[in-house]
């Protein structure tokens, strides 16, 4: 058969011996221990070949801030205020190239698949789903884009937000999500946004109970409305910081709710570290949610980055193997099969929730992404940068391993 390329001794799964991929046409044609042929030649090393990194939860619209807003407390309600006052002014272009900036980062560091939510409100408009939906397109070329808008500020207290979510997801928004922290009628906007997911057929994606504070939470009426209209399996949620506060007992009983209601649970380490346990000067909690306890349990979780240079993360170089060992190290975890699950949290389980394969078979496109390792566990151990990603075939990045002289 007449290839294109020929990938030589990749690793496709931890422990798995190495193989070679033979690429035709921009897809997958063959996969054999050994493959002869007098195409060009990739040699991976021994590496491990993955489909990308996906990140699940992603605010492009409002990254790189930190020249025009800061956040003095730290707090949410400082990164939301500071944010609020910026958006002001936020042009389609501005967030256009604040965005730009973060994917060329995203795809640099491996990640092929990205989740993004963009704020939809009366001050903003939709000039940041304008802007996100052009970065798709231009975009597609090396990664893919889901756009997820929702009412950062408020839905049923902000007049107008409920015309413009409707507006763009008519024009195409890919989901919808929810922020009912922020309303003056949390469970309100919970029921609203599962009518007009119901309606368009989207799923829902929220930021859900952003605080330390056991004695409530919105998850209950979350899961009971996911039941409620059959959309066990379409539902997400972020953050969720309450949850690294429960004790034992009450943590299985969540866990065990939220598999009734075949929730998704994310976690943004970075975020969460940064913002909770402000008000104390001892023993500050670290306010992650333990999505490892979750994973185990059979539920979908993942691990993504929420935020880059702005008020709410002041930090980011779009890494997701940096972020999974962050959660690692917050997790403590140490052992192999516990880091290799981690690994999952940023590949598998992102492709899982996001609707999209992760496996790489004959036939699929050649979307590929090299780590310099043998393992998913050395990858977040580590934190591996990848060596080159394609898309169809074609190269969209290199980042060669540094050479010591």
């Amino acid at each position: 058969m007449t290839l294109d390329l020929v990938i030589r001794n990749a690793l496709l799964a931890d422990g798995a011996a190495p193989v070679d991929l033979g690429i035709r046409g921009g897809r997958i044609a063959d996969i054999a221990p050994s493959i002869a042929s007098d195409a060009r030649i990739i040699d991976a090393d021994g590496g491990r070949l993955i489909r990308g990194f996906a990140d699940s939860h992603l605010h492009l619209d409002k990254a790189c801030l930190l020249d025009r807003a800061t956040n003095p407390s730290g707090t949410l309600k400082g990164a939301i205020d500071a944010v609020s006052r910026a958006k002001q002014d936020f042009t389609a272009e501005d967030i256009y190239a604040r965005g730009a900036r973060v994917l060329e980062k995203a795809i640099c560091q491996g990640t092929t698949l990205i989740r993004t939510h963009v704020e939809i409100d009366p001050v903003v408009g939709l000039a940041g789903f304008e802007a996100v939906r052009r970065l798709k397109a231009d975009y597609a070329r090396a990664l893919e884009l889901q756009i997820c808008v929702f009412p950062q500020e408020g839905l049923l207290n902000n007049p107008g937000t409920d015309d413009l979510l409707c507006a763009a997801l008519d024009a195409g928004a890919d989901l919808l999500g929810g922020c009912p922290y922020t309303d003056s009628d949390p469970n309100g906007q919970i029921a609203r946004l599962f009518d007009m997911a119901r309606h368009y057929d989207v799923d829902l994606d929220f930021h859900l109970d952003f605080d330390l504070d056991t004695s409530w939470r919105h998850l209950d009426e979350v899961a009971r409305q996911t039941i409620a209209h059959a959309m066990q399996g379409r539902v997400a949620i972020g953050h969720v910081t309450k949850l690294s506060m429960l004790p034992p007992p009450q943590l299985e009983e969540t866990i065990a709710l939220m598999r009734d209601a075949g929730i998704a649970l994310t976690v943004l380490p970075a975020t969460d570290l940064f913002m909770m346990g402000r008000d104390r000067t001892e023993a500050v909690p670290r306010g992650v949610a333990p999505a490892h306890r979750f994973h185990a349990a059979g539920l979908c979780c993942t691990v993504a980055t929420n935020n880059v240079l702005n008020p709410f993360t002041p930090y980011g170089d779009c890494s997701l193997p940096r972020m999974a060992n962050l959660f690692a190290n917050v997790a403590q975890i140490g052992d192999p099969a516990g880091l290799s699950d981690v690994f999952d949290m940023i590949s598998a389980a992102p492709y899982r929730l996001l609707g999209r394969e992760a496996g790489i078979r004959t036939g699929d496109a050649a979307d590929l992404v090299l780590l310099p390792c043998p393992s998913g566990a050395a990858a977040v151990a580590e934190i591996c940068r990848p060596v080159w990603g394609m898309k169809a075939g074609r190269m969209t990045f290199e980042a060669p391993p540094p050479r010591l002289l």
